[in-house]
């Protein structure tokens, strides 16, 4: 985005803000606390940051800019209301298990400077942040044509409907554990609603917020073949497959499914059970066991 004449001053601005909040927010708490879930609190806040920086210095449609600048500061804002919350009731004076597991794989790759290892993972969330999560807005708020296409409408209606699959993801399990709470029942399996169909319906529904970010930039970047050398034009399009890819590979394998189901499976007797009945993150039809 450095490279490119549209998008050059807002990715510049956003790259350095990124880097202060990061700074601030996740990297010296921390060096302090030896915790790295902080990275809960600058990730959502990153993206309320995006949100901001697209509404007030983007160049084109004002509505199409407005529409991708809400959806950047409404999702962000869920998630990162709720990270302060989880600070404010003291849940961050303990690792998130996600991020335990990481220092798991540090240790069986042999690395042993983990508070090094913590700085280099934050600042990699930011630079997230700061190149490919922000892609898909920059690049619909660089377009200037008032009419909407109908990429562009599919893309809205798909992030509308995962964006209310995620939140009733969280409304359902929050809902589920508060009733076995009062049960006294503990260590059990979500397995209600959304839950029957795929062992992570959030992470599921949060993926396809960013693919419907994604779709809604198709007809934007098409756009920029006219204002963009034919190299940098292509190196975008890159950029938009591998925010998809990005978030895929990280809400499955990097902080997200993997590393919560390899604490379920010690936590929970029934995990296992679950694992083999239904699909860890595309929905499916439910297997039943054979007799």
């Amino acid at each position: 985005m450095l490279l490119t004449s549209s998008l050059y001053s807002i990715s510049l601005l956003n790259g350095g803000l990124q880097l202060v909040l990061f700074l601030l927010v996740v990297c010296i708490p921390t060096w302090r606390t030896g915790r790295m879930s902080y990275v809960d609190i600058g990730w959502p806040w990153g993206l309320v940051l995006i949100g901001i920086l697209t509404y007030l210095f983007s160049d084109g449609d004002s509505l199409r800019s407005a529409l991708v600048s809400m959806a950047y500061i409404f999702a962000g804002a869920r998630m990162g209301l709720g990270a302060l919350k989880m600070w404010k009731l003291g849940y961050l004076k303990k690792e998130f298990p996600r991020y335990e597991y990481q220092k798991i794989r540090w240790k069986k790759a042999g690395k042993t400077n983990v508070r090094l290892a913590m700085q280099v993972e934050a600042l990699v969330q930011g630079l997230a942040n700061a190149s490919f999560l922000a892609i898909p807005a920059f690049i619909i708020a660089s377009n200037p044509n008032p009419e909407f296409s109908l990429l562009e409408i599919i893309g809205l209606l798909v992030w509308i409907s995962a964006f209310v699959m995620e939140s009733v993801a969280d409304a359902q399990k929050l809902k589920f554990l508060k009733d076995k709470r009062k049960a006294g029942e503990k260590n059990q399996v979500c397995n209600v609603g959304l839950w029957r169909f795929t062992r992570h319906p959030n992470y599921f529904a949060e993926w396809m917020v960013w693919n419907g970010l994604v779709i809604a930039a198709i007809p934007s970047w098409i756009a920029l073949y006219e204002r963009e050398s034919l190299l940098i034009w292509g190196l975008l399009a890159v950029g938009l497959v591998f925010t998809s890819r990005f978030m895929y590979t990280t809400l499955v394998y990097y902080t997200g499914a993997v590393p919560a189901e390899h604490y379920s499976v010690l936590k929970r007797p029934a995990y296992k059970d679950y694992q083999a009945s239904t699909n860890i993150f595309f929905p499916g039809k439910p297997k039943h066991k054979k007799d």
